[in-house]
């Protein structure tokens, strides 16, 4: 079985922002200040957190557990157009199928990822099937909330409660997992205007490295893996850390073993 682990990062849609808000002229960050200001008054809690439709996708990271090896990267490079990020994606559910795990996906990650992709016209076949065209997709898809084709942790260990809901870096914390380091989503977007794509894409790789773990500590407890394999697989990531060793992967193993 493949096993595939995914987040994104995002930042506002400045060119719909400018079209939804007649804000032709400004510059960017003025503009999206003002979006920022517009989504604070919809929200009774003084939210500026953007609908899903304004995010614009700037990193796709992922862990793959195929066969006997593991590796954990971020699609395209720091150059690559949000399309290419989309379309890389969606190939490799094509290629693959893999079961997709996440950590809010459904709540996020998946929405923003449809509605972008409806924005840039990226065929996704495989994803969108729900068994008109495979009869196997008419009962576990990626798109049924309760089908574990994608399985979203945030929403399985709360029982699908919102009041439930937990963040990823407090869980993985709690765990014994390093959890954020750093930066958070919230920084994304100073990041992204000082131009430090590469610190995005490091950031999103730490966070599926996390819900990789996670999600390994959930299949222990489903009762999927043994404890010695469960334990197995923990060193698998170290080793993978070890020998990548790059800079990012060095301090999250620092973090985990420290």
């Amino acid at each position: 079985m493949n096993i595939l682990v995914f987040d994104i990062e995002t930042v506002p849609d400045i060119e719909s922002g400018k079209k939804l808000y007649q804000l032709e002229g400004l510059q960017n960050e003025a503009a999206a200040e003002l979006m920022f200001s517009h989504r604070r008054q919809e929200t009774d809690c003084n939210n500026d957190f953007l609908r899903h439709y304004m995010h614009k996708i700037v990193a796709i990271s992922l862990v793959l557990r195929s066969g006997d090896k593991l590796n954990c990267w971020s699609l395209g490079t720091a150059e690559s157009e949000e399309i290419e990020l989309i379309e890389r994606f969606f190939e490799g559910l094509d290629k693959y199928t893999p079961t997709i795990v996440s950590w809010n996906g459904s709540g996020f990650d998946l929405p923003v990822l449809h509605y972008r992709s409806l924005l840039h016209g990226v065929v996704a076949q495989r994803y969108w099937e729900n068994g008109d065209y495979d009869n196997s997709f008419k009962w576990n898809n990626y798109l049924s909330r309760f089908h574990t084709r994608h399985t979203d942790l945030m929403d399985v260990l709360s029982g699908y409660m919102p009041q439930c809901k937990a963040p990823l870096d407090q869980i993985a914390t709690i765990l014994g997992f390093p959890g954020k380091m750093g930066m958070s989503g919230d920084k994304v977007w100073d990041s992204y205007n000082a131009g430090d794509i590469e610190g995005i894409r490091n950031y999103c790789e730490t966070d599926v490295l996390n819900t990789y773990l996670v999600y390994l500590r959930y299949e222990l407890i489903r009762g999927r893996l043994v404890p010695d394999a469960y334990e197995k697989e923990c060193n698998l990531v170290k080793t993978l850390l070890i020998e990548e060793n790059k800079p990012h992967f060095i301090e999250f193993l620092d973090a985990w073993q420290g």
